[in-house]
């Protein structure tokens, strides 16, 4: 009886160590599971930064071509603007030297008529 008992004991103890290693196998496999998708993770984390550090990057490049677009068309409308000014100037010069042409042509013909 008592070795039949010893015999139970050593196979239960075997198995218990069987039990015990494969626990062991298992919890370092989900920690290397567990470290390998926390790599994956950082590694996502890290160019999804990096794509967003580009994409504000060239929305900043973007931002300054279109400012200095603005700021070059704001400087053509304001030439422009000079420009409308400076014709209307001359319109009215032309206008005024033309009612004085005519009225000195007006005072000629009046003259050969007499």
């Amino acid at each position: 009886q008592l070795h039949l008992t010893m015999t139970e004991k050593n196979e239960l103890t075997k198995s218990l160590e069987m039990i015990w290693k494969e626990r062991q196998e298992k919890e370092s496999e989900m920690k290397r599971e567990i470290s390998e998708y926390k790599d994956r993770l950082l590694q996502a984390e890290k160019e999804h930064q990096d794509a967003l550090t580009e994409a504000k990057r060239k929305n900043e490049v973007e931002i300054e071509a279109c400012q200095d677009k603005m700021n070059s068309l704001e400087h053509f409308i304001s030439s422009q603007k000079l420009e409308i000014e400076h014709l209307k100037s001359n319109k009215e010069e032309l206008n005024n030297s033309l009612k004085e042409a005519n009225q000195t042509l007006g005072e000629l013909l009046k003259t050969k008529v007499r």
